[in-house]
């Protein structure tokens, strides 16, 4: 019974882990779930915990694999839910012309922007009013975009003039401010732990021979 006890845990541990990725996968969070990993009595140590003279207890764990307060934040509010709020005046979303990742595959902000020279590619960063109370626009005056496909926004040139396939822009919407943002759970890991557990006895059952 002890040994079928460890088996079991450890395979509703792994089993977790698999759905937990697989869901997260599915959200749309891209290998965020690889930072999920389960370890277990049967791993660890081989050997259950006694309890009292007769009683024994075995566990599967499942855990994150890193520290990293970026990776851990996002699991929270993807898991949990979250609301944003940024530390200065705005929180500052990039448009859907502007790429959303740079170098080190770090998020898109205006400190990024002006760090990644994009400043001399496409133009300074202007901030306006927003079209709604509580929202901030920050655009690049004067550019030039694809007149088809990806926007790709670049800097008019010193001559004027517009090369074929691009179209010029007097006003280029490169940021959105908001001042907080809501972010909603994509996944349930209790629901997934509950089912893990569930399957328990089956586990035990099928470990024992049965």
């Amino acid at each position: 019974m002890e040994n079928a006890a460890l088996v079991a845990t450890d395979r509703a541990a792994r089993l977790a882990v698999s759905t937990l990725r697989a869901q997260m996968a599915s959200a749309g969070l891209g290998r965020l779930g690889n930072a999920v990993t389960s370890s277990s009595d049967l791993r660890s140590s081989g050997r259950v915990h006694r309890r009292g003279a007769e009683g024994f207890s075995a566990s599967g764990i499942v855990h994150l694999r890193t520290a990293n307060e970026r990776t851990v934040g996002a699991i929270i509010s993807y898991t949990e839910g979250a609301e944003i709020t940024p530390r200065g005046p705005w929180l500052w979303i990039a448009s859907d012309d502007l790429q959303k990742r740079v170098k080190g595959n770090y998020r898109m902000t205006p400190a990024q922007y002006r760090a990644g020279g994009y400043e001399r590619r496409i133009g300074p960063l202007i901030q306006i009013p927003g079209r709604h109370p509580g929202e901030a626009v920050l655009i690049v005056r004067n550019i030039t975009t694809r007149a088809v496909g990806r926007a790709n926004p670049r800097r008019l040139p010193n001559s004027g003039r517009v090369r074929a396939g691009r179209v010029l822009q007097d006003q280029f919407v490169a940021f959105i401010g908001i001042r907080r943002t809501a972010r909603r759970a994509r996944v349930n890991p209790n629901a997934i732990f509950d089912w893990a557990r569930s399957n328990l006895p089956t586990f035990i059952s099928q470990a024992l021979g049965k």
